[in-house]
């Protein structure tokens, strides 16, 4: 396995899970009203973990 591959597979691993947390987050928080700051952190969460699994997909490609 080469690093390239290496280092996709574990930002995969990373965005996979920023993408549960967010998740996460957002389920837990779902039931409680007039507070939006949970709901912009797994908002954020969710970006940051579609981001890294579009760069693992694009480092993945080019190996």
């Amino acid at each position: 396995m080469d690093p390239r591959s290496r280092r996709a597979a574990a930002i995969r691993v990373l965005g996979t899970s920023a993408l549960l947390a967010g998740l996460l987050v957002s389920l837990l928080t779902l039931s409680s009203s007039g507070r939006s700051e949970p709901h912009v952190l797994a908002g954020l969460l969710v970006l940051v973990g579609v981001g890294l699994r579009i760069e693992a997909a694009i480092t993945a490609s080019s190996a």
